[in-house]
């Protein structure tokens, strides 16, 4: 067995799982970020994943493994950042276990994010919201859901990732309506004064 694999599986069941605890988002990011990385060496190298070595991840191959995201598979920017960050942590996790490759994990740390342009974030007026919040038909069932998240969205700013794990037992309809999430970062927001808006019988009938 080689030394990369075992350390590999540590990294996700004791520090990300265990000491960190990581949400299951980010282990599922982490996952598929070394699931595409394994299966690009696997098909320059021609080793399985399990007989992947520590040199076989050097600084050249990562750095043309996120060439190949951007060039190939037409990755942006951010989700070239977001692959390299999965991969730095573990390679600062391994350089605990293995400083006999301290050189080599000193590369990969070493490889630099790329510098991402940031837009202007702009908000709806009120003519946009109300034209937005008009569009479902709420005749039929799957309007008044689409209706319902809608007037979530833009009365609390959740996530579209947020809105769509919402199940009937976060929403309150008694004193007080609101509706209880956990969001990024294990913040758990307590968004109140909205569902006032929503009759009690329509909200039933949403299937969150």
């Amino acid at each position: 067995m080689t030394a990369l694999a075992p350390t590999l599986e540590a990294f996700f069941t004791d520090r990300l799982a265990n000491q960190r605890r990581a949400s299951p988002n980010t282990i599922a990011a982490y996952r598929d970020s070394f699931r595409l990385v394994l299966s690009y060496l696997q098909h320059h190298t021609g080793k399985a994943p399990s007989r992947l070595e520590f040199e076989d991840l050097d600084a050249d191959a990562i750095t043309a493994f996120l060439a190949h995201l951007e060039s190939d598979r037409g990755s942006s920017v951010r989700t070239r950042n977001a692959r390299l960050a999965a991969l730095r942590s573990f390679f600062a996790f391994a350089a605990l276990r293995h400083p006999e490759h301290a050189w080599l994990i000193q590369r990969v740390l070493a490889i630099p994010q790329q510098r991402v342009a940031r837009g202007v974030v702009s908000f709806l007026d009120k003519a946009e919201i109300e034209a937005l919040l008009a569009s479902p038909d709420r005749s039929t069932r799957i309007g008044r859901r689409n209706h319902a998240l809608l007037l979530l969205a833009v009365q609390t700013g959740l996530r579209v990732s947020e809105l769509t794990r919402l199940r009937c037992g976060d929403v309150e309809l008694g004193s007080g309506p609101h509706v209880r999430t956990v969001g990024k970062g294990r913040k758990e927001p307590f968004t109140s004064q909205v569902l006032e808006y929503l009759s009690p019988s329509g909200l039933r009938t949403c299937a969150f």
